[in-house]
């Protein structure tokens, strides 16, 4: 193939895939709406089985379910016939992923859901199949072609059925109310986990490390606090111990560039008022977000009778871990 040719096929598998997606809007529908509440009030677990690439794209499914509140389970089609079938109970919800409905493997299982009484939820391709009329529900994930030349090989149709896992696991979170929080109890390790779960006041600089000076503080004994600190910043404050202003590096190189007449002057003459805030109690994922959206490096940590009690640092978030997504 030549390169042209390599470059359009590219882009004609994306265009079939990226279309099966678009028609899949069609299928959110009152089946969707059952298949959600039924989940959503289930006292059980949501147990996923499909065979093949339709098993791969189940395990994705659940995991992206139990990442976002939603217990979830894969259970492989064989092995069930061969005792894993045990792990289904009542209050469960089977969800079957099959491309053409007919899977024997699945229709083996179909009996003992029965037995059971689960509700049977079918994710398929085809509305016509021996799975469909089996099932309590179905949502349909058919597409026009497969980007493979030969319909063999399953590509928009895997494409489809994670999509519609999404579509679950999406309406699902909001309507547990699902939060940061809550995604952080579930992904505790590395830097997402820290970013969600760590608080201002388990990071924050505190104690007679925070650089403060007061209003009438001289500006060369302002200068060595910030020099002696190493936050590249200073908290200013009134007699009364009331955070008034912020004095940085680079308010203080905006100054010389100015004047070096600096003798008389005091940080309540250099200072910047109204300097941004946070309380100890936020999240460090929101210490981030106040950093780059007001593109600066340093946020006070105020109680409140807005009294500085802490400082946090964006170099602190980085060296934790904690750069933004």
């Amino acid at each position: 193939m030549s390169e042209d040719q390599i470059i359009a096929k590219g882009k004609e598998v994306i265009l079939i895939e990226g279309n099966a997606i678009l028609n899949l809007v069609n299928s959110i529908d009152g089946e969707f709406v059952k298949a959600v509440k039924e989940i959503y009030n289930s006292k059980g677990r949501v147990v996923f089985t499909g065979m093949g690439k339709s098993g791969l794209i189940a395990r994705k499914i659940v995991a992206t379910l139990n990442s976002t509140g939603t217990a979830a389970i894969f259970m492989h089609p064989t092995d069930a016939l061969h005792g894993d079938l045990g792990m289904v109970r009542k209050d469960d919800i089977v969800i079957i992923i099959s491309k053409s409905g007919n899977t024997e493997e699945l229709l083996r299982l179909i009996p003992m859901f029965k037995r059971i009484d689960v509700t049977l939820i079918g994710m398929l391709g085809s509305m016509d199949s021996k799975l469909a009329k089996e099932c309590d529900i179905v949502l349909n994930i058919n597409v026009k072609e497969e980007a493979c030349p030969y319909d063999l090989a399953p590509t928009a149709s895997t494409t489809a059925a994670l999509v519609m896992g999404d579509a679950l696991a999406i309406v699902l979170l909001e309507m547990r109310g699902f939060t940061e929080e809550d995604f952080a109890m579930l992904h505790p390790g590395g830097s997402l986990g820290k970013r969600l779960s760590l608080r201002i006041e388990e990071i924050m600089i505190k104690g007679k490390d925070i650089p403060i000076v007061k209003e009438n503080t001289s500006l060369k004994d302002t200068i060595y606090e910030i020099s002696s600190k190493r936050l590249g910043t200073t908290c200013v404050v009134n007699n009364e111990g009331i955070l008034t202003g912020i004095i940085t590096d680079g308010d203080l190189r905006r100054l010389l560039e100015k004047t070096l007449d600096i003798k008389n002057l005091s940080a309540g003459d250099v200072m910047t008022r109204k300097p941004k805030t946070i309380t100890k109690d936020k999240l460090a994922s929101f210490a981030i977000q106040q950093m780059e959206n007001y593109k600066i490096t340093s946020l006070i940590v105020v109680d409140e009778n807005y009294r500085p009690e802490g400082i946090i640092h964006l170099h602190d978030l980085v060296k934790l871990g904690l750069q933004s997504r």
